[in-house]
């Protein structure tokens, strides 16, 4: 039998492990046959998230320069590097374009058919377009893969989940949410995914109350104005009067911080300084474990200043009272409280200082009299924003960015470290495109944005749901529909995938915050006893070791692509050593192979 891989996911991530896998086979695989079958009910390198049949109002929060799905010799892994084109060098566009997702779909597509052109004829591909209900078997065989509307199982030698993004069970909130709604005649839309989501129940003219301010926020506000015939003229929003009006708040009140709009220039900081493999090592061998906000968070936050500061003063050296050798000196020796004294004597203006509580929590101890002074301040904070985020001569915010990726790219490594940081990391380097936070400004101008404020608490009470916020204390909006505008939590318990929940259940490994315990090495599957089992891996956003996204900005060190090129390698070697030990089988069982035919011979 012909050895036999089954990748659960053809989306991104299964795509990036495939090209892993074109890329190692020559120096691998020797001549052995294998069948690779990729379960996805979704088009192949697109998977649901990215697939081309969406809205075209529905765009990355990247810009197209900044998005490939190949490896470069940053990434540091075994495998050999295997260059090609970004999204912008495909697409043959702007590379400063924020491209719509339909064409990232495009992109991936054509990136799947190109790795599979690559692989030699010997391993051949296998679209399922199926769900996986089920992966069963014995930790020593052949495992089976059963899938949706098919009477037998795929026999697989090795299994790898590439799950990607999932939906998720509703936790008690959110089932006495929709319990509430449904004895009461509401509208409610749990976490989920909005390309996805049924918002012909949100009425036009009606309050309808947002609970999220991120991307998933970003897209509904388009789907809702937009999508619904409204437009965006010089500056301006023309409503077509089929929109709801969207009062929004989430935990900060604002928006993520907008997309930085210009270019790096010069010397660039020299990252990692103070979080790098020698930090993480120590971390990892502590015998009493760590805790982030303790052991951790101390170490980003010392590295992002080093970013900020070594851009302030080698770019902008006259807004600084020391010459840089001289700060950076004592930067490094300094604790916490020195590093306050250094930096207040040495940088002038406070609004050159990097103050990550601030960026991270704005609103914390501001308070408005009125909801219309609200608006009114928010629309000053977004303006800043944009003002800030699009002028150079703030360039150490952008040096900044340079150190959240150097920082998240050693964290990977710790595994699941808690949703905070992941929060945080995207309110500052994960958020929208200039142009969506100007449309913000718009709608907001319009009436038809309004913002609720911070630590948004909703309640259902008198046949309708109320929201308040302590930033406008005091004032209570109230409407008949509301909106969880968030992706659902990555968990094994909660997971609408039964292959995943059924894996759980056979006694996969899960962590506190339930995800799914995988091997840092190479991303075998642990059980409870932390034991990697031989035959299953996993990928991806539900795993402890869930890395960036599946693609990322070229000459970063890509941890998911490092992720891809170990489970790639790991999976190979395991197929190499199963076919030599059948090969020794067979011959001491007298079975010989035929000899081998020479091209202008017969036999």
């Amino acid at each position: 039998m012909r050895p036999s891989l089954v990748i659960v996911g053809a989306g991104p991530r299964g795509t990036g492990l495939l090209e892993r896998i074109a890329a190692n086979v020559p120096g691998m695989y020797a001549d052995q046959g294998l069948d690779i079958h990729l379960v996805d009910p979704h088009p192949p390198g697109a998977g649901r998230i990215w697939r081309e049949a969406q809205s075209p109002l529905l765009w990355m929060n990247s810009h197209a320069e900044d998005v490939t799905m190949f490896t470069d010799d940053t990434v540091s892994m075994a495998g050999p590097v295997e260059e090609g084109p970004t999204l912008h060098e495909w697409a043959g566009i702007d590379g400063r374009t924020f491209t719509g997702r339909r064409l990232q779909g495009s992109y991936l597509r054509w990136v799947h058919e190109r790795t599979v052109a690559r692989l030699p004829p010997r391993v051949r591909v296998h679209h399922h377009p199926r769900r996986a209900l089920r992966v069963d078997g014995p930790r020593e065989g052949r495992q089976q893969v059963w899938l949706e509307g098919r009477p037998r199982p795929l026999l697989a030698d090795l299994v790898v989940l590439a799950l990607g993004h999932l939906d998720a069970e509703p936790d008690d909130e959110q089932r006495a949410l929709a319990s509430y709604a449904r004895t009461h005649g509401l509208v409610h839309l749990p976490p989920g995914f909005t390309a996805d989501s049924d918002l012909s129940a949100l009425p036009a003219g009606e309050p309808v109350l947002v609970r999220g301010f991120g991307l998933a926020f970003v897209d509904l506000m388009v789907l809702l104005t937009e999508g619904r015939g409204g437009r965006f003229e010089d500056g301006t929003y023309v409503p077509s009067g089929r929109e709801p009006v969207l009062y929004v708040g989430s935990r900060r009140g604002v928006p993520y911080h907008s997309k930085i709009g210009y270019d790096w220039t010069g010397e660039r900081p020299p990252l990692p300084r103070f979080l790098g493999p020698a930090e993480i090592d120590a971390l990892l061998a502590r015998p009493g474990g760590f805790d982030f906000r303790r052991d951790v968070w101390p170490l980003v936050e010392k590295e992002l200043g080093f970013a900020h500061y070594h851009r302030l003063f080698t770019a902008h050296p006259g807004r600084t009272a020391l010459p840089w050798p001289d700060f950076e000196a004592k930067y490094a020796v300094a604790d916490a409280a020195e590093r306050a004294a250094l930096v207040a004597s040495a940088v002038p203006d406070p609004a050159d200082r990097l103050d990550l509580a601030a960026l991270d929590r704005p609103l914390d101890g501001v308070r408005y009299a009125s909801s219309a002074d609200l608006q009114e301040g928010m629309r000053g904070y977004i303006e800043n924003d944009l003002t800030r985020r699009h002028d150079a001569g703030h360039s150490p915010d952008l040096a900044v960015f340079l150190g959240l990726l150097s920082v998240y790219g050693q964290l990977v490594r710790l595994g699941d470290i808690g949703g905070w940081w992941h929060g945080f990391f995207s309110s500052l380097a994960s958020g929208p495109p200039g142009p969506r936070l100007r449309q913000m400004l718009a709608l907001s101008r319009a009436g038809v944005l309004r913002l609720v404020g911070a630590d948004m608490a909703v309640a259902a009470q008198d046949g309708v749901f109320r929201a308040s916020s302590p930033t406008v204390p005091g004032v209570r909006i109230e409407a008949r529909a509301l909106v969880e505008a968030r992706l659902p939590q990555p968990t094994v318990e909660r997971t609408r995938d039964g292959l995943l929940r059924e894996l759980y259940a056979d006694g996969a490994a899960a962590t506190p915050d339930g995800l799914l315990a995988v091997d840092p090495a190479d991303g075998r599957v642990l059980d409870r006893a932390g034991r990697p089992h031989p035959r299953r891996f996993a990928l991806g956003p539900h795993t402890d070791a869930r890395g960036s996204g599946a693609f990322t900005r070229p000459r970063t060190g890509g941890p998911a692509f490092r992720q891809n090129d170990a489970t790639a390698r790991a999976a190979l070697a395991f197929l190499t050593e199963l076919a030599e030990r059948a090969a020794v089988q067979a011959d001491s069982a007298g079975f010989h192979r035929p000899p081998p035919v020479f091209k202008g011979c017969t036999r």
